[in-house]
């Protein structure tokens, strides 16, 4: 019993006792990655805006543009998780009588903790305000990817008062399309009433054809008579044309179904692929820090030796 508690007392007189957790060289690295973190997202922002055209056919796609994006925060997190943990590593007191092994660790998780506190800073400062600056990029590549077609898109799913006014101003060109007279004359001839009571219904019968994917028999017909009846075009004149806006109509719901597609996959593989560049940067983090407090001890060690 004697021998036992003699032991113990050798054992915790032999325990260090400043803490494992220096959090000066932490705290140190943690600011260093979060300031190259803020460098190289704008620099990236900048890069990125070049991607995108507000030209047809120029600049990249949607899922171009998010995954360059997520594979430069790969690199973002590369760079400043390594520059952070080495810091990290470099600055910390030499621990005296501590085992190879456990010093190891003790550097990695130093390394590890830098990376939480400067994902938690750039999280907490710098958030929202790179949310929104990612967000808007993604919206402006899918804007141009999409065009007009997302006018149209609205309409298939205007609910409300307010929405089905959103919908009416979306089909404004098709309808105008359907009751374009073939005599220029025809523009001041007909009254306004009357414009305005067909282009209503012709309104009410795209959105409500639309919105169920099909135009029945009897709306086409009524939309041939009515075409006919505004424009002086025949009936199978006027019936071609109805025919003609829509399929307008469905090959721009069909697009912007696709633009819509593209962003969501392009969401997607922008949330993996920046979820992969988090695990990335505290793997990074924590060996750099590892890679620090091995050569400051290694350098001090050779300087002792020397002055020897």
């Amino acid at each position: 019993m004697a021998t036992t508690q003699s032991a113990t007392d050798t054992m915790a007189s032999t325990e260090s006792s400043p803490s494992a957790v220096s959090w000066g060289p932490i705290v140190a690295g943690a600011f260093a990655a979060s300031t190259l973190t803020l460098i190289l997202m704008l620099l990236g922002s900048g890069l990125g805006l070049t991607m995108v055209s507000p030209w047809s056919n120029e600049g990249a796609s949607v899922t171009t543009f998010a995954a360059s994006t997520a594979i430069w925060l790969i690199v973002v997190q590369w760079l400043s998780s390594g520059a952070g943990g080495y810091l990290s590593g470099r600055l910390r007191t030499k621990w005296v009588s501590i085992h190879t092994d456990e010093t190891f660790f003790r550097d990695t998780a130093h390394g590890f903790l830098v990376w939480a506190l400067a994902t938690l800073l750039v999280a907490a400062v710098l958030g929202s305000a790179l949310s929104a600056m990612v967000g808007r990029g993604v919206q402006a590549a899918s804007t141009v990817a999409s065009g007009a077609a997302m006018g149209a898109s609205a309409g298939t799913t205007a609910t409300g008062n307010t929405g089905s006014e959103g919908a009416s101003n979306a089909m404004s060109y098709f309808v105008d399309a359907l009751l374009r007279p073939t005599d220029p004359a025809r523009l001041s001839a007909p009254g306004a009433g009357g414009d305005a009571a067909a282009a209503a219904q012709a309104s009410r019968i795209l959105i409500a054809s639309a919105a169920a994917s099909e135009v029945s028999a009897d709306d086409k017909d009524y939309l041939g008579q009515l075409v006919a009846a505004r424009t002086g075009l025949p009936q199978p004149e006027a019936r071609a044309r109805v025919d003609a806006v829509l399929a307008q109509v469905q090959a721009a719901k069909v697009k912007a179904r696709q633009a819509a597609d593209e962003a969501r996959k392009a969401s997607a593989t922008f949330a993996l692929l920046g979820a992969l560049s988090l695990i990335i940067g505290a793997f990074i983090a924590s060996v750099a820090a590892a890679l620090g407090g091995r050569q400051r001890d290694d350098d001090e060690a050779t300087y002792l030796t020397a002055r020897r």
